[in-house]
């Protein structure tokens, strides 16, 4: 398999994963929460798959995000793409490089549905889940862009 099929399967198995219903029992919301980090790690892993897809011209070394993406890594037309995109606040990399660092702290990044009747709802706060689902469909057109750079190297 190579680099971009390698690619395309993590992002579909992190698609897969967070498409998953939790059920309904009293393990649904420990089920929903395993099912969006294992999603989310399924993402990184798809990241890291992307980085060394459009970068094997450079024959890098070292392929984790946070090497290459940082100001300080490698200086790649793709990769400093990577990382305009990812100074951005709106942009699918931005969320997935603050969830990533969420996934890998103590807290994790999945969180528990507050059940407190007294609490005052805040609307319009889409769900660990759908947020992955939406930054999974920006980081697919954006992947294709990416890809076409890359090829004309």
């Amino acid at each position: 398999m190579n680099a971009r099929s390698r690619t395309n399967q993590l992002l579909y198995q992190a698609e897969l994963l967070a498409t998953l219903e939790a059920g309904e029992d009293e393990h649904a919301p420990s089920r929903q929460m395993a099912l969006e980090e294992s999603a989310l790690a399924l993402f990184e892993l798809a990241l890291e798959s992307l980085l060394r897809e459009v970068t094997e011209h450079a024959r890098l070394s070292e392929h984790r995000w946070r090497v290459l993406l940082s100001q300080q890594g490698p200086a790649l037309a793709e990769l400093q793409r990577l990382r305009d995109l990812q100074a951005q606040p709106e942009s699918w990399l931005n969320w997935l490089t603050g969830q990533l660092e969420r996934l890998h702290s103590d807290d994790g990044a999945a969180r528990r549905t507050v059940q407190n009747p007294a609490m005052i709802a805040v609307g319009n706060q889409a769900g660990l889940r759908q947020q992955m689902l939406d930054n999974l469909q920006a980081a697919k057109r954006e992947i294709g862009a990416l890809r076409e750079t890359s090829l004309e190297w």
